[in-house]
């Protein structure tokens, strides 16, 4: 590559000249790649979370996401609450589970935190709902489910996922904090749980006996056509003013607005970091016009053309914008995938739609700051500007 490299700029002047003076002992390419390579990072990496995160709100959203989420149904409204929904031709599915809200205290019996460190499902209190035959579309990849009449000691159906990262396995205890009221589960099976379908979907499942008596709540999703969902609301709303709805599309809208928003103030900040380096772009090359005027000189004696000269400028500062650009993809790649995988925690791809303009507008940028003062060095006599150096 530096063999084919060389021989390009013998056959190149305007290109040798470039290289030899971006290599120059009084090259200002360190602080014209640095300047505005800051500046183009910042949005590299803007560009490539944003990017990434439109596609799995894309990829990971269901097609058909519930009208509403219904929490707070009490045993004796669960019947009256189904048949309205049930009668009306609009609504295409109505899913119920019993809920109730529990602390993980122990695993193994020893103390939680102390197995699984600040895990997600230790902090706060976790849904909880039984059931004596496993929910529809349930997927268990390890153990059984529990018998329907089954009357023995606690089991638990545990997400996968979930004892995958706290360490558990089938036969491990999970002790749960109910009201008050310590029940210690051993772990029958566990299964995927997927939150990504907008559905309802336990981190835990007793069977029915181990929460016999307890006091609960329902929770409901309802799918229905658009056009029903106000008079439902309305209709529900007006029977049953303790149930609380909630409208998942316009959660979903309100989650992508923020995420927007988000976005908008750091592209914002990395635009107010990139005029900076714009400036301190245009000082560099304000620095450097009379060493251009005095290399303009030695090149008109020698013979150079003004085109030659020009063409040198140009693709000396064209190099240095694509060196910035380069580094801020480097860069940007780099914190998009850091952010995407450890905070976001979605799949991260490379998007070269969002890199391309940022190499291009590197090389624009300092193509027009050098040319702004270039003209200055064309226009000088040599013969003058020689007799100053005497």
């Amino acid at each position: 590559a530096a063999a084919a490299g060389a021989r390009l700029a013998r056959r190149r002047p305007a290109l040798r000249l470039a290289l030899a003076a971006i290599g120059g002992p009084r090259s200002e390419a360190l602080s014209v790649i640095l300047s505005l390579g800051l500046g183009l990072t910042v949005l590299a990496a803007v560009g490539q979370v944003s990017s990434n995160l439109r596609q799995a709100i894309a990829t990971e959203l269901p097609e058909r996401a519930p009208s509403y989420f219904f929490l707070d149904i009490q045993p004796d409204q669960l019947d009256p609450f189904l048949t309205r929904l049930r009668d009306d031709p609009l609504v295409g599915d109505v899913q119920t589970a019993p809920m109730l809200r529990g602390i993980v205290t122990q695993l193994n019996g020893r103390p939680a935190r102390e197995v699984a460190g600040d895990h997600w499902v230790l902090r706060g209190d976790r849904g909880i709902t039984y059931a004596a035959t496993p929910p529809p579309g349930t997927q268990i990849t390890r153990g059984d489910w529990w018998p329907q009449d089954y009357a023995g000691p606690p089991l638990v159906s545990l997400s996968e996922e979930i004892a995958t990262e706290i360490g558990l396995d089938l036969g491990d205890t999970v002790t749960v904090n109910i009201l008050g009221r310590d029940i210690t589960a051993t772990i029958a099976n566990l299964r995927v749980v997927d939150f990504s379908d907008a559905g309802i979907g336990f981190v835990m499942a007793l069977n029915p006996g181990a929460l016999a008596g307890a006091p609960h709540t329902h929770i409901a999703t309802v799918y229905a056509d658009p056009a029903a969902e106000a008079q439902i609301l309305r209709d529900l709303g007006n029977r049953f003013p303790n149930i609380t709805a909630v409208p998942v599309a316009e959660a979903i809208d309100r989650a992508s607005d923020a995420l927007a928003g988000i976005a908008a103030a750091v592209a914002w900040a990395a635009g107010a970091t990139l005029v900076t380096g714009f400036v301190v772009l245009i000082g560099a090359a304000a620095a450097g016009e009379r060493a251009r005027v005095y290399e303009a000189a030695i090149l008109k004696t020698l013979g150079a053309s003004r085109a030659l000269i020009l063409g040198s400028f140009a693709l000396r500062q064209a190099l240095m914008g694509a060196a910035a650009g380069l580094v801020a993809l480097l860069g940007g790649g780099l914190a998009g995938w850091a952010v995407s995988r450890f905070v976001m925690d979605v799949p991260y791809r490379f998007d070269m739609g969002s890199a391309l303009p940022i190499v291009a507008g590197g090389i624009a940028a300092t193509v027009v700051a050098g040319l702004a003062f270039a003209w200055r060095p064309l226009a000088a006599r040599p013969a003058q500007v020689l007799r100053a150096q005497d």
